[in-house]
């Protein structure tokens, strides 16, 4: 199982990371913007950016992506060449073109999670005291904002952003499948429709240690943001 494994996997988490960073670089700015100009116009299109990206199944964005992008519009391949290798620079184009459905795919869904607890958190913060007390000292709206309220707001979002983690590993099952991507979620349902077990299991355990890992680096973040969850050298 592990050779099968060796090749596959390598796909999967270079689409999931990509989605994953792609995910947290556009929903931590509009969750910002959105908590600090509440009710705003921006606020309300963030709003149903997080509405959609909730309600939407994977799979059905996917078939809408490959529909409008890959057949009407012709801007992507509808199909996963696993035969192309990146040797040069028209191969590495290929390479971003033929990834860039699964990766948009699941970078949205995770943006849209993560933008809504990053308003959430950051509405929370900043009816808190010690914001009025910073305003009063004089401290510009940029330093309250984004180094007070935003540092003490990312606690409860990085724990969304490990389960979110996993829910792009469980994902990634779907739209390979729908996109034709030889990643590990396509092996897993292949090993299924063939009733191969041994592959289904050793896979499962693989996932759920990469889980256990990423939700253990999520911890050890918790005292890196909040000084306080420091143990004291007694």
């Amino acid at each position: 199982v592990f050779p099968l494994i060796g090749e596959r996997l390598p796909q999967t988490l270079t689409v999931i990371g990509t989605a994953y960073l792609i995910g947290v670089l556009i929903a931590l700015p509009i969750g910002i913007y959105s908590a600090y100009r509440q009710y705003s116009l921006f606020d309300q299109f963030g709003t149903m950016f997080a509405m959609i990206g909730f309600s939407v199944p994977t799979f059905f964005t996917g078939t809408v992506f490959i529909i409008v992008f890959g057949v009407w519009l012709g801007w992507f391949p509808t199909k996963y060449d696993t035969t192309l290798e990146v040797t040069d620079w028209d191969s590495f184009i290929k390479q971003i073109k033929q990834m860039a459905m699964p990766v948009m795919v699941l970078g949205l869904a995770n943006a849209a999670a993560i933008s809504r607890y990053m308003r959430s958190s950051m509405l929370d913060n900043m009816k808190q005291d010690y914001v009025r007390t910073a305003r009063a000292k004089g401290m510009s709206e940029r330093t309250v904002v984004l180094k007070h309220v935003l540092r003490n707001s990312m606690i409860p979002v990085v724990t969304i952003m490990g389960l979110q983690f996993a829910f792009l590993i469980s994902g990634t099952v779907v739209v390979e499948n729908v996109c034709v991507l030889p990643g590990i979620g396509r092996l897993v349902f292949q090993a299924v429709a063939n009733g191969d077990l041994v592959v289904v299991r050793d896979v499962v355990l693989l996932l759920v240690a990469i889980v256990v890992v990423v939700n253990f680096v999520v911890d050890l973040l918790y005292a890196v943001i909040d000084p306080r969850l420091k143990t004291s050298d007694a």
